[in-house]
């Protein structure tokens, strides 16, 4: 994908690029297992310092810009903050870089209280391979 302005992706903006942009924890479950997506904790460092998951990667929001290098084009991009304001703040930024990005809708908060106990030790062995 290439890079477009906001004016063009807005005036192109439907119903389908609307569902595109969002991920649910399944699916983002499914490719990150497989290595075709690459997995964004957007919060500051404080936030993350404080609590974080065990996958993904961690680039403030406000970093972003400067380090686009770390992202990989070749996958889906899927930021995620604890709701997802912020990761739809991310995934827009991303998208007019002409990254395939997408924003988890369910949020961290839900990712953290579904990964718990038999969940959390499977899913990483699943990722673990």
């Amino acid at each position: 994908m290439k890079e477009v302005d906001f004016d063009t992706y807005l005036k192109s903006f439907d119903y389908d690029e609307r569902q595109k942009m969002k991920i649910q924890m399944p699916e983002l479950f499914e490719l990150y297992a497989k290595g075709e997506a690459q997995v964004i904790d957007i919060r500051f460092d404080e936030e993350y310092e404080a609590w974080h998951i065990g996958f993904g990667d961690h680039i403030p929001l406000n970093e972003l810009p400067n380090r686009l290098d770390e992202i990989d084009k070749n996958k889906t991009i899927v930021t995620m903050c604890p709701h997802y304001d912020r990761a739809e703040i991310a995934r827009l930024f991303l998208k007019l870089k002409g990254y395939n990005a997408r924003y988890l809708t369910d949020g961290m908060l839900k990712v953290v209280d579904y990964l718990r106990g038999d969940k959390a030790r499977d899913y990483m062995n699943k990722i673990k391979g």
